[in-house]
């Protein structure tokens, strides 16, 4: 069974940021909040917690896991021929609800499923959640929920779904909206909107705007969720 923490309590926060960030060196599983859903996570970099965290959500690696990180900074280092309208997405909205889809650095040791050389990077505009990543490095984080489900939105729903195979939960409240993060393929020479989210569409075709580029939109209304 995992632990919860009462993240918003600075003393249980602080055990529980510790306690997150022993179990994910160890290779666990942790729930933690985001800005969007509830999201829950492991070492981007042990393809064994990777794996542990699709088995546990009930998902095949053709669905691989987005990666959180802490800063923008940390963008290159992941990320190849990132696109001059994409950085100017990232300088708009990080931290905060938008996914790109990147090219990955071929030099990275990781396996995080079938991404065909892509990997799919946030920044998320969480206390929590920024404290988190800032100790253990990116973490491939994907929605607290079986698959099928409803996203979690608070610590409850995450422990009621995921409880028994996580070994930490940090729970940090209700988030602040239900919807999950915008998802942007970056691939290509013109962005592609996989994911509709906490983003208005509208608002991404303005900053794109400056860039000349156009917005395709490949979104379904059935698409599920596939990040926080």
């Amino acid at each position: 069974m995992s632990t919860r923490y009462d993240a918003t309590d600075e003393t249980q926060r602080e055990a529980g940021l510790a306690a997150a960030t022993t179990a994910v060196r160890a290779g666990e599983l942790v729930v933690l909040p985001t800005d969007t859903v509830y999201g829950v996570g492991a070492d981007a970099f042990d393809p064994a917690a990777v794996q542990r965290l699709l088995d546990a959500k009930g998902r095949g690696r053709e669905m691989p896991p987005p990666v959180l990180i802490s800063s923008g900074g940390t963008l290159d280092a992941l990320a190849s021929q990132v696109p001059e309208w994409a950085r100017l997405l990232v300088e708009k909205y990080w931290p905060g609800p938008l996914t790109i889809v990147v090219r990955e650095q071929g030099s990275l040791q990781w396996d995080l499923g079938e991404t065909k050389g892509t990997v799919a990077v946030r920044v998320p505009q969480d206390p929590v959640a920024l404290d988190l990543l800032a100790r253990t490095g990116p973490l491939a984080v994907s929605s607290a929920n079986l698959s099928g489900r409803p996203a979690a939105t608070d610590a409850d729903q995450a422990a009621e779904m995921l409880g028994d195979k996580v070994e930490v939960i940090l729970d940090g409240g209700p988030t602040s909206d239900d919807r999950p993060s915008t998802i942007v393929d970056c691939t290509g020479d013109q962005p592609r909107l996989l994911r509709a989210g906490a983003i208005p569409v509208e608002e991404l075709r303005t900053v794109l705007e400056g860039a000349e580029v156009a917005l395709d939109d490949l979104t379904a209304p059935e698409d599920p969720a596939a990040g926080a």
